[in-house]
């Protein structure tokens, strides 16, 4: 399986319901370096798996409305613990609805996996990996 990796990065604010979460229950802020690899069996007649330009413009697309936004003021996220592995899942919907949108190019149906990574911190990070949906 070929990959390509682009990463940005975002700064969000956010709080968190429940004990399990300790003070991480306050408005706090985080920033978290951006990870979005896709994967193909097969590389295409460039040799690409695709253009890595085009890759970085569309994850810098995505994260445009998330990058220094207050998550806990965003109607769509209203009683949802926004954590790590949340936004992985989340930032993978928002790529797969850009990809159906055309803005890569290519089809989603191009890549059987694509990858979201978000690194919290260089000991911690979490990911989503599934077909673009």
């Amino acid at each position: 399986m070929y990959s390509l990796t682009v990463r940005d990065s975002i700064m969000i604010a956010h709080s968190f319901r429940g004990a399990i979460f300790g003070p991480a229950q306050g408005l706090h802020g985080a920033t978290f370096v951006v990870e979005l690899t896709f994967r193909r069996p097969e590389i295409d007649a460039d040799g690409l798996v695709c253009d890595i330009g085009a890759a970085s413009v569309l994850l810098k697309k995505v994260l445009a409305p998330l990058n220094y936004a207050n998550l806990d003021t965003i109607p769509e996220f209203a009683g949802i613990n926004t954590t790590t592995e949340f936004l992985a899942g989340e930032i993978h919907r928002r790529v797969s609805t850009a990809l159906r949108d055309g803005e890569l190019g290519l089809p989603p149906e191009t890549f059987p996996a694509m990858q979201v990574l978000l690194r919290e911190s260089p000991d911690a990070w979490a990911a989503y990996e599934a077909p673009p949906s």
